[in-house]
């Protein structure tokens, strides 16, 4: 790319310069799309496994004790799990979002549990299904 010149200084023009900042900057862009991605990735994918491990939990205390768990927080006082896991989006324990049980119809006194579990956090995964929805 150096070029002669009629005085026999050597160098890069400026369109040439240009061209190579611009290309950069092109990939650099790109480059930090990618990264910005693959952290949003993770994130999803440690709330997956957050739902995924809290429902069987769930699932677990319902098994032995014949009633869904009043509470997260009771979950793990009886041993299910060591601790509530924080929201990978909020970076909370406390936006979980309980759903309830449907009440027992041998039983209507007590209090029906919680069935399921789901994100409190706002906005859409990148397949665009809302993470309160996951």
């Amino acid at each position: 790319m150096a070029r002669n010149t009629r005085t026999g200084n050597r160098g890069f023009t400026l369109i040439e310069l240009l061209v190579v900042i611009s290309l950069i900057s092109i990939l650099a862009a790109m480059g930090l799309v990618q990264y910005k991605n693959s952290i949003v990735r993770a994130q999803e994918a440690t709330l997956a496994t957050d739902l995924f491990r809290m429902r069987d939990a769930i699932d677990q205390y319902y098994a032995d004790k014949g009633k869904y768990p009043a509470s997260l927080d009771s979950l793990v006082s009886d041993g299910y799990m060591r601790a509530i896991p924080e929201d990978p989006f909020t970076h909370t324990k406390d936006s979980w979002q309980t759903v309830p049980a449907e009440p027992d119809p041998n039983n209507p006194n007590a209090e029906p549990g919680i069935y399921d579990v789901k994100s409190g956090a706002p906005g859409t995964s990148l397949d665009g299904v809302a993470y309160s929805e996951k």
